[in-house]
């Protein structure tokens, strides 16, 4: 499991079943770390785990001190750095420093997630507050409120007491217009780098189980199918058909909406033609600067798997707000 919302999935499914479930969180980094603030840990009383909290460097000590969690009920803050024995033992070779909160997951704490799992699913941001010095945690669920902490998970200190403000954001999305080649490479790479994924195609014969196993399927237009999924902030849209009934619809669509990526694939003069369409369909010329075509970074690619590659990084490279180096949007202006 890649993202954190399926692995506190499973934290409240082993949970309800009447396990004993720790949950250990990274809760501050120092220098380079191996896994950001917020990444998660499970582990159950007969020793079973999900997820990671240092990329396997610490993660034998990070379970043992959980099941004992899991067995007197008292949370623990461990840390480890690079000069640390026990750092060293484990492996954590980067240079850096993390602290990790264990903490049993009982009937209040099943409850509080149980309340964020259906607000992840809703694909509503919210926060978890816990104390590191002892009490119970509490939930943010309210724009005014998630924006007084920010949209960073880190550690604040009130009136002389730490708490570490975990921001949950929705999943990140990939909406894959087209159920060609290049889709085939571009889902399950983009379901390991934590997307959710559906491929969009009214071509049933493209739009297949056997080619697309692990990806939502919709067989709609494009046009309706977006309309229905809902187009957010955490979203991405790649049309890759060619066709201009199937890709204009979705790329006006997805220019208009908030969602963080829109890309398409074609060569510049494709993409020439594609941009007077839209801008006839009455897409705001200034708009248009946001498509992303020809899509992907510029890494020479020939085949769909390196096709897919560079789509995908590109589409991490807008996600985490940097500079985009080589997008040639000349066509817009």
């Amino acid at each position: 499991m890649s993202d954190e919302t399926d692995i506190l999935i499973e934290a409240e499914r082993w949970r309800r079943t009447d396990a004993g479930v720790a949950i250990a969180t990274v809760v501050e980094t120092f220098g380079s770390a191996p896994r950001p603030l917020g990444a998660h840990l499970v582990v159950d009383d007969s020793g079973r785990f999900i997820g990671s909290v240092s990329a396997g460097c610490v993660e034998g000590d990070v379970i043992a001190t959980s099941l004992d969690v899991i067995s007197d009920g008292a949370p623990r803050l461990l840390e480890f750095g690079v000069a640390d024995e026990v750092a060293w033992r484990a492996g954590l070779s980067c240079g850096g420093r993390i602290a990790v909160f264990v903490e049993r997951l009982d009937e209040t704490g099943l409850e509080l997630l149980a309340a964020s799992n259906r607000l992840s699913a809703a694909r509503r941001a919210h926060a978890i507050v816990t104390p590191l010095d002892g009490g119970a945690a509490r939930l943010i669920d309210g724009d005014d409120d998630l924006a007084a902490h920010g949209d960073k998970s880190r550690v604040v200190t009130d009136e002389g007491r730490r708490q570490f403000v975990e921001v949950r954001l929705p999943t990140p999305r990939l909406i894959v217009v087209g159920a060609v080649h290049v889709a085939q490479a571009l889902a399950p790479m983009a379901r390991i780098a934590g997307f959710e994924v559906t491929v969009v195609d009214p071509r049933r014969a493209y739009a297949t189980v056997e080619r697309f196993p692990h990806a939502r399927l919709d067989p709609r237009w494009s046009d309706e199918a977006l309309t229905s999924i809902g187009l957010d902030s955490a979203t991405a849209v790649v049309v890759l058909t060619h066709d201009p009934k199937i890709d204009d619809p979705a790329l006006k669509a997805a220019i208009e909406s908030d969602c963080f990526y829109v890309g398409a694939l074609g060569s510049r003069a494709t993409n020439a033609r594609r941009f007077e369409r839209l801008a006839g369909a009455g897409v705001a010329r200034e708009a248009l600067s946001r498509l992303h075509a020809p899509v992907g970074l510029d890494i020479g690619a020939l085949s769909p798997a390196d096709i897919a590659v560079s789509i995908l990084a590109e589409i991490i490279l807008e996600r985490r707000r940097k500079p985009l180096r080589n997008v040639n949007r000349e066509q817009a202006a």
